[in-house]
């Protein structure tokens, strides 16, 4: 027999997971209205593409862009 949520933390843990970590990053930037966080991670992730794609055949056409 399981024993039933008490608080508002344990119900929200015994519920399935509801997205992956794009969906929680944009819930959380709505709810705490972190909007000014945006312009950081959307350049971190054009950074990080960049440096992958260094590595890969694309790279002469990344240089040029330089």
């Amino acid at each position: 027999m399981q024993k039933q949520p008490q608080n508002e933390f344990e119900k929200a843990a015994a519920q399935p997971p509801r997205g992956g970590l794009i969906v929680e990053l944009v819930e959380f930037l709505r709810q705490n209205k972190k909007w000014w966080l945006l312009p950081i991670l959307i350049l971190s992730l054009l950074l990080g593409l960049l440096i992958v794609l260094s590595g890969s055949g694309l790279a002469p056409f990344i240089y040029t862009l330089f």
